[in-house]
């Protein structure tokens, strides 16, 4: 199960009455729970906060807060020696 799908199940969403509120289909959200390499697009996120009246931030964190950007400092450092 993808962090999407977790989100799902730990609030117990129904992904039939969410694809009937969001427009996204039954197929595309087993999907995203279950498919490691299926992405949410931004516009699926927001679709899903809004349908289950979530926090975008909260969803967002939950999904992508373990994301980090590159240390530069550490790759040119190792690049001058």
């Amino acid at each position: 199960m993808t962090r999407f799908g977790e989100f799902l199940a730990r609030r117990h969403i129904n992904k039939s009455s969410l694809s009937k509120r969001t427009g996204l289909t039954t197929q595309r959200l087993n999907d995203l729970s279950l498919k490691s390499n299926a992405r949410p697009m931004a516009f699926e996120v927001y679709l899903v906060a809004k349908a289950i009246e979530a926090d975008l931030n909260e969803i967002h964190l939950f999904l992508f807060g373990d994301l980090e950007l590159i240390d530069t400092a550490k790759e040119k450092s190792t690049d001058s020696k």
